[in-house]
């Protein structure tokens, strides 16, 4: 019997886009996919060398379940040289992924009830991941007067007798947005004051297009901080991730990933070694200029379509953009525009209940050149 807890797991609603938008590259449809969260760019060159060296010696066993040592090291020293704060190796857990930090994180921060603060519109996992842990997740309404992000004025607004914590997300998902040093300040100042948990997640750091993200670990030693090799190191396929624990946590947290991951794959934490060379992080950056031309066009071009943008997004590779001057349903405006042009978006359904209906998210992790050959579909397709 399937347990009852799943009944509140939702699916990824792109997923049925992202279906429909294979079958028909398979009957020879050229598809352009906006829809879909990943760097299109290349896994770079000297991770792959990296983790083929240590697959060619066959020694490919468990690491530690916290991780290789020298990998946590790697991670405390980018702390140390990127935000000049300092995070004892230690509290670092390398995980499978993002998505394996927050399994840890909520593993140790939640009891059957609890509820947590998510941004509403916001990426879907949360809330299933609060639920399958036994939480409640309760989706808070978000617009551009906060940059689509939690602050503590609106914490104060709902926070109860249930609420045990908050999740955020600077670069966001789906919006692009990041929340200001002065904002996030305030707002670890309000939980502390409150006695309640927060998980930062900063998944999307380094692609930002104006400031700098601020690291929650530069404000407050009690967080937790979810980061991934992903999205700015381009290791998407690999899946490794780290989560970042209060020192009171680390036996705690260890015993649990022992328990759950046993350990991240060996190759894969090998390769992520690599990320952090000079040569690198060069390659990293010269992304980012790409990635910041390519919003750039798309902002542009998306509101000389007719398209609303609430905000312009300064981080992540995603458009947030309301539609509502085109259609009362997104969702059919997707499985539409994909059918009648081949440019497969993601409907707002994906993102929350906060108007899913009026706002389709446009990923830009495609080239300047298929940017400009969706446009040209897009506007012909809305001038119908």
């Amino acid at each position: 019997m399937i347990s009852n807890r799943m009944a509140g797991i939702q699916p990824f609603y792109v997923m049925e886009i992202l279906s429909r938008a294979n079958a028909l590259e398979r009957q020879g449809r050229d598809i352009i996919h906006m829809e879909i969260g990943e760097p299109d760019f290349p896994t770079p060159p000297l991770v792959i060398q990296h983790a083929t060296e240590f697959m060619r010696r066959g020694e490919i066993k468990y690491t530690p379940a916290a991780g290789l040592p020298e990998l946590r090291e790697a991670i405390s020293k980018y702390y140390r040289d990127r935000y000049g704060v300092y995070v004892a190796s230690e509290r670092i857990f390398v995980t499978p992924g993002a998505s394996g930090g927050f399994l840890l994180a909520m593993g140790l921060l939640l009891n059957e009830g609890d509820e947590v603060l998510l941004a509403d519109p916001g990426y879907p996992c949360y809330a299933n991941f609060v639920r399958l842990f036994g939480g409640t997740p309760s989706l808070v309404p978000v617009d551009a007067s906060t940059c689509f992000q939690l602050n503590s004025d609106v914490l104060s607004a709902h926070w109860d007798s249930r609420t045990k914590g908050v999740v955020i997300a600077s670069p966001s998902n789906p919006t692009g947005t990041v929340m200001q040093s002065d904002a996030l300040k305030r707002l670890t100042i309000e939980l502390e004051r409150r006695s309640g948990f927060l998980i930062s997640d900063e998944i999307y750091h380094g692609l930002e297009y104006d400031e700098p993200s601020p690291t929650a670990l530069s404000l407050s030693d009690r967080v937790f901080v979810v980061n991934s090799f992903s999205k700015y190191f381009g290791m998407t396929g690999w899946r490794v991730g780290w989560l970042v624990v209060p020192a009171d946590y680390i036996e705690s947290a260890e015993k649990l990933a022992q328990n759950i991951f046993i350990s991240t794959p060996a190759p894969s934490q090998y390769g992520a070694l690599a990320s952090f060379t000079e040569a690198n992080l060069q390659e990293l950056e010269q992304r980012r200029r790409v990635f910041q031309e390519r919003r750039d066009f798309l902002c542009e071009q998306l509101l000389s379509i007719g398209f609303t943008l609430n905000t312009i997004p300064n981080g992540a590779f995603y458009v947030y953009a309301d539609c509502r001057r085109f259609t009362s349903n997104s969702f059919d405006f997707a499985l539409n525009l994909l059918e009648e042009t081949g440019v497969a978006t993601t409907p707002g359904k994906d993102f929350g209940k906060n108007s899913p209906e009026s706002h389709l998210r446009f990923s830009y992790a495609v080239t300047l050149e298929r940017l400009a050959a969706a446009i040209t579909r897009i506007r012909q397709f809305v001038q119908r």
